[in-house]
């Protein structure tokens, strides 16, 4: 069955809106606030997208956040013994990753499998 025009127009705006947390992300490497701006617009706009092969990119970002979150916080939690440090260097590579992986699978127009943690 074809996609509809409506459908078509969800998929495009949450293409948007998925760039737009992609970038986000991608500046909260350095600025690490606007990662908060994006879990933000991906939790308001995930019933916007859902049905759409955006949904899973939204479903990735919202994933990747939180791994990314708890990993960072079990680093510094580790850094009295020093495992902490190649720890968060290794949690923010994973994170970049993540970030890379799923906006070029978005640029193709193609889903991801948020349940895959690579």
């Amino acid at each position: 069955m074809e996609p509809t025009v409506v459908e078509d127009q969800r998929a495009a705006d949450g293409k948007r809106l998925a760039t737009i947390c992609y970038a986000l992300y991608a500046v909260s490497c350095v600025i690490g606030v606007t990662a908060i701006a994006a879990i933000i617009v991906n939790y308001l706009k995930r019933d916007d997208v859902a049905g759409t092969w955006v949904a899973s990119h939204f479903e990735w970002q919202i994933k990747t956040f939180w791994y990314a979150l708890a990993g960072a916080i079990v680093s510094w939690l580790l850094m009295i013994v020093l495992i902490g440090f190649p720890l968060l260097l290794a949690v923010g590579v994973w994170a970049i990753y993540r970030i890379v992986k799923g906006w070029l699978a978005l640029a193709d127009n193609k889903p991801v499998d948020p349940t895959k943690f690579l």
